[in-house]
């Protein structure tokens, strides 16, 4: 079918109240992307002439989802059902195509060889409508195709309305099309909205194709998974599951080793070399890039990073749009980020953080160590504890390190500093000014050893504790007793009038 004759429509103006969300059905994500995105790219090696998406809930956000993709977008305001969508959509369309595939915007599993044998159905058999359908196991809550004793459909029955005859039927509708549209446009302007939810609904036109005569056909998906919906959380997770499985399936193909492929989460447009290992529980985000003879060691975290070839990320480590070139090694509990650059066999250890900073060839930092602006020279030894001190409040500074420098363990570089080539720092030292090549910097307080000192602190405290021990300890002066009555004591006489008196 050349590609001037027709459109690809998809339908993505729906909120999606059973997600149970303030964000738009089709701008949740499923294997890395919006569910709107996945189908659009499913469909654009169609060739259409057009790509068309309606749109309605959350307009704008699904504008600047699917326009950078090539995709027009026309408004459905109110959202009246996906009949009432077509309608829409048939004033971008105009007179301009002769067929349109109908797609639901959160439908993401869809495949493009799929379309390609709905639409060669639709065309070879001269076909008004053609619908994908696919065989469930468990069809609840689908439309039943109904079809006729020559295969052909003759309509699609909601489950509420199956009578006992059509029960069994596990062929489902997709709600995914290929239309004639000189034949559908009559029966859109037919429609009308005799259900509960007061809707046009564009499962009705295939009624309506039939009575007046129209070829109804459909076309079994081979995969019954491609018709997955989106409308709740669970469904959500399945279809990126699914998602995830097809995309680590294609990497195994390409010969990358995963162990434990369920626990490893790639995202689409991930590349990996051939002999890479992933390792159980890994992350491989964004637009990754592995090359060959990599090992990704458990619970690595990689987004949008750039590995050259034999490149090893020890466990638990976090590499984020940076490169690591070719024999690199990071971590364990290692972090790269904003545009870290280790040249060829730089190697950066455990609790080691990168930021903006080149580690040059053959360079180490092993051990607790923050590098932030920092360049630093091939062969450089950076020491346990070493920071680069690299914002003053106000701005970031720059540390230039040059080659083949010892830095001592637990120094502080405050930013901006220059050191030469082939330098010493000694340890702990905090430097504050450039340290010219070939020459050892030391910034630190002189030290002072005080003979004896520590012996005779012992003995002070022994002999204070010796002195408290010796102390009889203080008495406390004992508490009064209350004194006891005086039984010879007369008693005090009773008052005139009182009961005693009148007792006596």
């Amino acid at each position: 079918m050349p590609a001037s004759d027709f459109v690809v429509v998809i339908l993505g103006a729906g909120k999606g109240t059973r997600l149970r969300s303030g964000l738009a059905k089709v701008l949740h994500r499923a294997g890395g992307r919006t569910l709107i995105e996945q189908v659009v790219r499913a469909c654009r090696p169609l060739g259409a002439r057009e790509l068309i998406a309606v749109v309605g809930h959350q307009a704008d956000d699904v504008k600047a989802t699917v326009e950078p993709l090539g995709v027009t977008s026309v408004l459905q305001q109110p959202q009246r059902g996906t009949g009432h969508a077509m309608l829409v959509a048939r004033r971008a369309i105009g007179q301009r195509a002769k067929y349109a595939v109908v797609v639901p915007g959160d439908a993401p599993l869809i495949r493009t060889e799929t379309l390609r044998a709905l639409v060669r159905t639709h065309l070879t058999g001269n076909a008004a409508a053609t619908i994908l359908s696919a065989h469930l196991a468990d069809p609840a809550g689908y439309g039943r195709i109904i079809r006729k004793p020559d295969d052909r459909v003759a309509g699609i029955v909601e489950q509420s309305a199956l009578d006992d005859t059509q029960r069994d039927i596990n062929e489902v509708n997709s709600s995914i099309y290929c239309f004639t549209l000189e034949n559908l446009w009559p029966c859109l302007v037919k429609l009308r909205p005799d259900n509960f939810h007061k809707e046009l609904y564009l499962t009705d036109a295939i009624a309506l194709l039939n009575q007046r005569g129209g070829t109804v056909l459909a076309e079994v998906a081979a995969d019954a998974r491609e018709i997955l919906g989106c409308n709740t959380r669970a469904e959500l997770a399945e279809v990126d599951r699914v998602l995830r499985e097809r995309k680590r399936a294609a990497l195994l193909d390409a010969g990358v080793t995963i162990q434990l492929p369920e626990t490893v989460l790639i995202d689409p447009e991930v590349e990996v070399g051939a002999d890479t290992v992933i390792e159980p529980c890994v992350q491989l985000l964004g637009k990754t890039r592995i090359g060959a003879g990599c090992v990704i060691r458990t619970g690595s975290v990689l987004s949008d990073a750039v590995l050259e070839n034999n490149v090893t990320v020890r466990p638990h480590s976090v590499v984020s749009a940076s490169r690591l070139a070719e024999g690199t090694m990071v971590g364990p509990f290692a972090h790269l980020r904003d545009g870290a650059h280790l040249l060829a066999g730089a190697r950066v250890g455990n609790f080691v953080e990168v930021k903006k900073s080149v580690l040059g060839e053959g360079t180490k930092a092993m051990h607790l160590t923050y590098l932030g602006d920092a360049k630093i020279g091939s062969k450089t030894n950076i020491g346990a504890g070493t920071i680069t001190c690299n914002y003053d409040g106000v701005s970031k500074n720059p540390t230039t390190i040059g080659k083949g420098v010892f830095v001592g363990s637990d120094t502080a570089l405050v930013a901006p500093i220059r050191v030469g080539d082939g330098a010493y720092i000694a340890a702990g030292s905090t430097v504050t000014e450039n340290i010219p090549a070939d020459a050892l910097g030391i910034a630190r307080g002189r030290q002072v050893n005080k003979p004896g000192w520590a012996a005779q602190r012992r003995r002070e405290v022994a002999a204070s504790k010796s002195k408290a021990a010796a102390k009889p300890p203080k008495r406390s002066r004992p508490r009064p007793r209350p004194k006891a009555a005086n039984p010879r004591r007369k008693a005090a006489p009773a008052r005139k009038g009182s009961k005693s008196a009148r007792r006596r």
